[in-house]
């Protein structure tokens, strides 16, 4: 059975958020050999096994010694549905009241795991109802592992699974990577290693709101890919969007992306600018033209991600032919451009949804909600006044 992540618990060392080289240097604390590590990792993260006693190319000394002061603690999983568009979403529970969600979605042979770093989120990006909730904790490099470990079980044995595995890992889940940075990095590094879940550095995906020293440190310890949350063409508007915007505005931004492709010798690296499309807010034409002129300088490709509402928003989705414009408009200035499919979102799995079981504890959501009603009084008043 699965080891449930409680207090209780937590005593024992968690092998699942271990990297390899911590994985090796704990095992010595053992008196056990280097070559151990890579095969309890194979157990735990390809063979799924939770249960020590179950690896079968281990010594039964070592079998127990693990069972004494070692788990595989895995986060109840509270909440589990499948889209029907093939979407899948879990809801973890952590410590105490604390609980993530995880996101699984299907595209053309390619499975994207969408992957959560923090419970909330601090940034409060005015278009994201993950930033409504307010900010929890980190997580910790188990917990975020863990995630891609639920995922991947349920899939089953790995002859089974057909076209419909795990081949894409994007850190765009809750939270900011990046305010979370070793234990993020840790975690990172098991999904690429081949011991761990073999995803490849084309394939593994952190996506940031723009941390600039930290993208960065970045660049430092790990090769992945890179993404930023742009989504306005200028400061003024993201100031508005992405608040974090005013302490480190695009020209300080864009130089921490052209750094980070610098430390990585290819002239195919690009940075993937997401860019969500809000009705009259940042996808007029104008728009489109300041975006065009403000990427010339940093090789990029774009993905416009049709808002996606969630109660309490005054914001809107662009229409499908205002989208369907920007990205021809884009297209033709020479940048690859995507819209991004809206996946999910029956089960509140989509973009800027995931939210979902967690509760408002820091009463930022209740904040905002009291902004909005506040507001509409004020705008039905002025209405009134000019009848």
């Amino acid at each position: 059975m699965t080891a449930v992540l409680t207090e209780a618990s937590s005593s024992k060392l968690n092998l699942l958020g271990l990297t390899h080289e911590k994985m090796i240097q704990f095992l010595e604390t053992l008196g056990e050999k280097s070559f151990r590590a890579a095969q309890i990792m194979k157990w735990i993260h390809l063979g799924g096994v939770d249960n020590f006693q179950d690896m079968s190319n281990i010594s039964k000394s070592l079998r127990d010694k693990l069972t004494e002061v070692a788990e595989i603690g895995v986060p109840e999983v509270t909440y589990k549905e499948f889209s029907k568009d093939g979407t899948r979403k879990w809801v973890l529970k952590l410590d105490q009241d604390n609980s993530i969600e995880t996101v699984f979605i299907p595209t053309d042979g390619r499975g994207t795991l969408c992957v959560s770093s923090q419970v909330g989120c601090v940034l409060d990006c005015s278009f994201c109802s993950t930033g409504k909730q307010g900010f929890r904790r980190n997580l910790t490099a188990a917990e975020i592992v863990a995630q891609v470990w639920v995922a991947n079980k349920s899939f089953g044995a790995r002859e089974n699974r057909g076209d419909h595995a795990i081949t894409n890992i994007v850190m765009m889940g809750m939270g900011e990577p990046l305010l979370n940075f070793d234990n993020v990095v840790d975690a990172m590094h098991i999904m690429k290693d081949d011991v761990g879940y073999g995803i490849s550095k084309r394939r593994l995906t952190l996506s940031t709101s723009g941390i600039v020293p930290e993208i960065d440190r970045l660049g430092d310890v790990i090769d992945v890919s890179l993404a930023v949350s742009l989504h306005a063409p200028n400061d003024e508007l993201r100031n508005q969007l992405v608040p974090v915007n005013k302490k480190y505005p695009l020209a300080q931004l864009l130089a921490a992306c052209n750094r980070y492709l610098d430390r990585y010798e290819s002239a195919r690296r690009r940075i993937t600018m997401e860019y969500v499309m809000i009705d009259g807010v940042n996808d007029k034409p104008e728009h489109a033209q300041q975006l065009a002129k403000l990427l010339k300088q940093v090789p990029s490709k774009i993905n416009l991600i049709p808002f996606n509402p969630f109660p309490g928003s005054n914001y809107r989705r662009s229409s499908e032919e205002r989208v369907l414009w920007f990205q021809n408009y884009l297209y033709k200035q020479g940048y690859t451009t995507t819209v991004r499919s809206t996946r999910g979102d029956d089960i509140d799995a989509a973009c800027g949804q995931l939210v979902g079981k967690v509760d408002d504890l820091t009463k930022r959501n209740q904040r905002w909600r009291e902004k909005l009603v506040l507001t509409q009084i004020q705008n039905d008043s002025n209405d009134q006044s000019l009848s």
